[in-house]
């Protein structure tokens, strides 16, 4: 059985498709699974083993590119696949399998596919509460489901990261691992209204290292603004990596890490992915929708009415369900 994936285009979902991938290698052990995804995805998929090839997505996220979908599905022909599984909800996600000729294509409606898709799911929010519940759904027959009314059964993910690679990014950035590290995912790639303050980052990094910790300051190109904000509150006392790695390095930097504190973000699935210590901070997203997955991870979040708008930026211009979350409140559930 042969199974091509098209991959969504974000970092937390692309962590929690590998959910999916564990559903599918248990249904069928000797099933080969590819993947169809970004090019800044390829280290991440190479560290789960359920993978077993991937293809780089040449078109962009939100382009349409029409002639090379189909250039890229009259080219995929040749592979031969039995079935698609379309995780994007768009109508131009389902093309290339169309194109490709896969005689099953799986997928939830999303933008009315029917055609596109010959194996169509109507999507039940009420049912599958969780992004990676509607993931792993499609893994299965379609309704009811394992799991019944309730909801549904599934494995965390789960990636892998050999000593060798750590070695790698440990000689790259010269590294000294003599403390507990305390890593905070500081950016939000969909707004400000996801993001803690500088400030209590910087408050919070502090308190930990007049504890004895160091203080890693780990995000994309677009976080340096704020871990540079971060890092200045503290002296600069952290060591900030923000736009100095590739996704592949950031993921080796927190298979280095003692525990994690981030924003609802992709880093904080990654590092929930790599059994680290997670302690998650929510306010402007939903906790209960796409939460860390891994058992002792904890979540922070206030509660409030407001809560959660899941805009891009505060619609009432004060980010009070982060700003209330106080440093202290973190630190205090950090422990060695």
């Amino acid at each position: 059985m042969k199974i091509l994936i098209i991959a969504p285009s974000w970092v937390g979902d692309m962590v929690m498709a590998q959910s999916l991938f564990i559903a599918l290698k248990e249904k069928q052990p000797d099933c080969q699974i590819d993947v169809l995804a970004p090019a800044w995805s390829q280290g991440l998929l190479a560290r789960m083993p359920q993978v077993s090839n991937t293809f780089v997505m040449p078109i962009l996220h939100g382009e349409f590119g029409l002639k090379a979908r189909f250039e890229l599905g009259k080219k995929l022909r040749a592979e031969k696949y039995d079935q698609a599984i379309v995780l994007p909800n768009s109508w131009k996600s389902a093309l290339i399998p169309f194109f490709a000729n896969i005689p099953q294509r799986t997928g939830f409606v999303g933008e009315m596919r029917y055609g596109l898709l010959n194996d169509a799911r109507k999507l039940d929010k009420s049912i599958l509460t969780m992004t990676v519940q509607r993931f792993v759904a499609l893994a299965q027959l379609p309704p009811p489901f394992e799991g019944g009314q309730g909801g549904m059964c599934f494995k965390f993910p789960n990636l892998n990261v050999t000593a060798q690679q750590q070695r790698a990014v440990i000689e790259k950035f010269n590294l000294r691992l003599t403390n507990p590290i305390l890593v905070l995912c500081a950016g939000a790639e969909f707004g400000s209204a996801k993001r803690w303050t500088e400030a209590h980052f910087a408050e919070l990094a502090l308190q930990k290292m007049a504890q004895g910790w160091a203080c890693w300051l780990i995000g994309s190109e677009k976080d340096k603004p704020v871990t540079e904000e971060i890092n200045k509150l503290t002296g600069w006392h952290c060591q900030d990596f923000a736009g100095k790695t590739d996704l592949t390095q950031a993921v080796d930097l927190l298979s280095l890490s003692h525990t994690v504190v981030s924003n609802d973000s992709g880093l904080m699935h990654v590092a929930a992915a790599l059994d680290k210590k997670v302690i998650a901070l929510y306010g402007s997203s939903d906790p209960k929708f796409t939460p860390p997955l891994h058992a002792q991870a904890k979540i922070v979040t206030l509660n409030l009415p407001c809560s959660p708008c899941f805009k891009r930026d505060c619609p009432l211009g004060h980010r009070e369900c982060l700003t209330g979350i106080l440093p202290e409140q973190v630190a205090e559930l950090i422990q060695l």
